[in-house]
């Protein structure tokens, strides 16, 4: 029953804030009609800023319609819309830097440039920070909206209890789930997100990196089967086995955020942006109580293995409506106003703001984004790897083969489609 009232207070938690609570819209009424789509996918702080943008509906003329999904439906969605041809059915798009990379490469997404000559003083456009993670060739198609990566969050009572040190590597956290796995308060010791197949890919893809491999090689072909990228799945599996077994596998981001948040689960390796809900009194049992690290580390002297990044908003190549009309919409739900209500759920974007923040999980965000490591995007990444790698990763818990195994079949998958869409010549 607690469980239940705890999903139930989480959807609370990600609802859009009151309309009184709304910095409001103060943009000129267009002449004409206006309906304006948005599709992102959903967590606290994308909450918040879709509802920043309804806050446009107030004036006349001026239809905002945001839809929020889970991030691999949305994306779904999202390249199948745009991957159609014609005008999109979406006239502001929820974007990561990756996707950024993929989606110009297709021609599917707009330069901002002149309007960000235009609008630039008015709206200090250079005080939000990231916008180069979102510049391809010179030009800059989206807007950072905030700040996000993954990293430790953990109950010092327990681990005082049990004299165990706060984990900075992976091993650490393997060693201190032996030690959690008799604590009889808990559930399951310790949770990282593997309970789908593009969360199996995310946290492979930064061990691998952990461990010093990569992805692609220069020329596209695949090099995440190598020694680095064995060592990254069979580590993996460790986790698995130490920490979590079957039911940990099930965890979701939600799941994990309130089982933290509920003594449920000692540790877990999940988003900053699930970091607030923490000290939420009407959320979490342990307010004041939960404390946060970086993220770990796969080999003592290396890099934290956790990439950092970010959502923005971009517009898409071809609209129905103003791109003008639509990039003052962005501007309104990302002017400093609204920015200092989200930084109470979240790691936004604008310098400004987040130097007078007193959230006390942001030092973590800056300390991944400055000592983590590091992803090259390229479309081959969103267009092949991705997909293909979210199929063949989970199915290592089946036992059937081994980790070089299962990375040298989804080598060769990738091979395949990736010489088909020519990213490796033929």
């Amino acid at each position: 029953m607690k469980r239940l009232f705890l999903i139930l207070a989480l959807l609370a938690f990600a609802l859009p804030v009151a309309a009184d609570d709304m910095g409001g819209c103060n943009i000129d009424a267009p002449e004409s009609a206006a309906t304006i789509n948005m599709i992102g996918w959903t967590y606290p702080i994308i909450d918040f800023y879709a509802s920043e943008l309804e806050a446009c509906n107030d004036v006349d003329n001026i239809d905002v319609n945001t839809q929020l999904l889970d991030s691999g439906s949305a994306h779904d969605q999202l390249r199948l819309a745009l991957g159609a041809g014609g005008t999109s059915p979406y006239d502001i798009i929820m974007v990561t830097q990756a996707d950024v990379y993929s989606y110009v490469a297709e021609g599917w997404m707009m330069p901002l440039n002149d309007l960000i000559d235009k609008y630039g003083d008015e709206f200090d456009i250079s005080d939000i920070a990231g916008i180069g993670s979102m510049t391809v060739d010179g030009n800059i198609y989206a807007l950072p909206m905030e700040f996000n990566t993954r990293h430790l969050f953990y109950r010092p009572d327990l681990l005082e209890k049990h004299m165990i040190d706060v984990p900075e590597t992976w091993d650490d956290v393997i060693a201190a789930c032996e030690v959690l796995a008799a604590e009889d308060s808990i559930v399951i010791p310790f949770t990282i997100q593997l309970h789908a197949g593009w969360a199996w890919r995310l946290e492979f893809l930064d061990l691998l990196l952990g461990f010093g491999g990569k992805a692609l090689n220069e020329d596209m072909t695949p090099a995440f089967n190598s020694e680095e990228g064995v060592m990254a799945l069979e580590k993996l599996v460790e986790i698995t086995d130490a920490c979590m077994g079957e039911e940990g596998l099930t965890y979701s981001i939600d799941d994990s955020q309130i089982g933290i948040a509920t003594g449920e689960l000692a540790m877990a390796f999940t988003w900053t942006s699930r970091a607030a809900a923490m000290d939420d009194p009407d959320f979490s049992d342990y307010v004041g109580g939960i404390e946060f690290g970086p993220a770990l580390r796969a080999t003592a002297d290396g890099p934290y293995a956790s990439t950092s990044g970010g959502a923005a908003l971009g517009i898409p190549a071809d609209i129905d409506d103003d791109p003008e009309l639509v990039f003052q919409i962005i501007l309104e739900a990302l002017d400093v106003e609204s920015q200092i209500r989200g930084a109470e759920v979240g790691v936004i974007s604008r310098n400004a703001v987040v130097a007078e923040s007193d959230a006390r999980y942001f030092w973590v965000v800056f300390e991944n984004i400055n000592g983590g490591v590091q992803s090259t995007p390229n479309p081959a990444m969103g267009a092949v790897v991705n997909p293909v790698l979210g199929n063949y990763l989970p199915q290592i818990v089946t036992g059937e083969m081994s980790a070089a195994e299962l990375l040298d079949a989804a080598a060769e998958a990738y091979t395949a489609e990736a010489t088909a869409q020519g990213f490796i010549e033929s």
